[in-house]
């Protein structure tokens, strides 16, 4: 109600201002695009507010002049304007960029967007000729290309950010080779492996991300400038000479498409949905080895209770895991925007920052913290070892009687016997005799108590992947040298 009230008032307030002045409003309207052109009364202040993306898009401050000055010595290249006016804009746009980096460039009413507060405050210190800049650009285009600046230099650092946890988590894994603990499959016993080869099992998917990532880099690293509003550049802009000034690999082959594409925008979302997906599954399995005793998480990244004073509670890890459904939300949110556009730009495409800007944000959160909980977190080997069982060392007997040359499906049955005579017996199946082990297979004989040993059991898996330490050094060795490139 108090929302409906005020807005009728503003509206109202706004028409009898059209009316009684016979001034035209400022606004949006009575800025650098429209003031006495196609638009002959100003905005709503309400609609002025629903249409801007000051608040959101000056993230890509940077990007929008760097994206300005190269077009500026584009449109100089061809003779639009002189060498001295290129001179004077590329002046005027660095003099803006030290505003934004100082922290002293003023927003003003009209700066819809990063585009026109970067032009409007380019014209107050240059004058006229900042007019001039926008020749044969559109800011379809233009943010197009800011943001495809922006994504690249956030996925580079991203890389960055993965290289230390996955070196970070290797080396980890390192110091903690010899440590014994439970593997489990539907969470239940199954059989031992080495502590560093599960954490190995989360940092695994986390080094396909980095890959994956790798591989968006060049399709999100194309240069839509000089596309125009839509059907191309009436001046001859040089794009390839705008690729090579702003670092991209190459030009966008339609203009058309150029200017609505948001593929690489989707692609990140979708990416960073599924990289923290995995991180929520390395918090699961943390926040449980954490109640089994088996895992200590450092102070740093818990907090107690209000009420009880007992509780260390991992809320690290526990918002690790939420993000990822949050990131999903996002992912699809877009893919929906995008399902039902026409062709070209639409306003719709504004909402892609939003999401973005936040998904890149939440990203570089998720890998501090991952990486944070991961160096300090400490494993118990006590506690570890004493979730093993002789249970879980069942398929080592049957392996026994493999090696013997009896079939695999028959040992399977001999030793599942064996499970459930232990368990009838409410023995350890490890506690049953020779003569108990030889009236349910005459096969047995007595080297299969070397059967109970974890260490034998781990040591066997020595295939490539395996639990083996051999196995598991040769993934710590693999991961660090994948990671070392993107590491500076």
């Amino acid at each position: 109600c108090n929302f409906y009230l005020t807005h009728k008032i503003q509206s109202i307030d706004f028409t009898a201002t059209k009316i009684m002045s016979g001034e035209q409003p400022t606004g949006a309207r009575g800025g650098l695009f429209g003031a006495g052109g196609r638009f002959k009364g100003g905005t709503d202040p309400i609609m002025e507010k629903f249409n801007e993306s000051i608040s959101v898009d000056q993230r890509m401050w940077s990007q929008d002049i760097r994206g300005s000055i190269a077009y500026a010595k584009a449109i100089g290249k061809i003779g639009i304007i002189t060498d001295e006016e290129v001179q004077q804009l590329v002046t005027g746009l660095e003099k803006v960029q030290e505003e934004w980096a100082n922290g002293t460039f003023e927003l003003k009413p009209g700066d819809e967007d990063i585009h026109t507060a970067n032009e409007r405050r380019l014209t107050e210190i240059i004058g006229s000729v900042g007019g001039k800049l926008h020749t044969g650009r559109s800011r379809n285009d233009q943010v197009a290309t800011d943001t495809r600046l922006w994504l690249v230099e956030a996925e580079r650092e991203i890389m960055k950010d993965m290289a230390v946890l996955l070196q970070a988590g290797a080396e980890y894994a390192q110091e903690h080779i010899d440590i014994l603990m439970a593997g489990y499959t539907h969470l239940q016993p199954a059989q031992p492996i080495r502590y560093s080869h599960w954490l190995l099992s989360h940092l695994t998917p986390l080094m396909r991300d980095a890959q994956r990532l790798q591989e968006l880099i060049p399709r999100a690293n194309q240069c839509p400038l000089g596309s125009g509003a839509l059907a191309g550049n009436a001046f001859g802009v040089d794009r390839e000479f705008l690729a090579n000034e702003l670092g991209f690999d190459g030009v966008t082959p339609n203009s058309l498409d150029s200017v609505c594409d948001r593929d690489f925008v989707v692609e990140f979302l979708m990416w960073h949905a599924l990289m923290c997906t995995h991180l929520s599954q390395f918090a699961e399995d943390v926040i449980i080895n954490n109640l089994l005793k088996g895992i200590e998480v450092d102070d740093a990244y818990a907090t107690g209770s209000s009420l009880m004073p007992q509780k260390k509670n991992p809320d690290a890890l526990e918002l690790l895991r939420g993000k990822a459904g949050v990131a999903l939300g996002k992912a699809v949110g877009m893919t929906a925007t995008l399902k039902g556009l026409p062709r070209a730009y639409n306003k719709d495409l504004q909402e892609d920052k939003m999401l973005l800007f936040a998904a890149v944000d939440t990203v570089k959160d998720c890998l501090a913290i991952a990486t944070g909980v991961i160096v300090t977190m400490r494993p118990n080997p006590e506690m570890l070892l004493k979730a093993l069982s002789p249970e879980m060392l069942a398929t080592d007997l049957a392996d026994y009687l493999v090696r013997k040359g009896v079939p695999f499906r028959e040992t399977h049955h001999i030793s599942g016997a064996c499970v459930r005579l232990s368990e009838e017996q409410k023995v350890g199946i490890d506690t049953l005799t020779l003569e108990q082990l030889q009236k349910i297979d005459s096969r047995f004989e007595a080297d299969v108590k070397d059967v109970w040993n974890y260490e034998v059991s781990v040591e066997r898996k020595q295939s490539i992947g395996g639990t083996a330490k051999s196995a598991v050094q040769k993934q710590i060795d693999d991961m660090i040298a994948f990671s070392k490139p993107f590491a500076n």
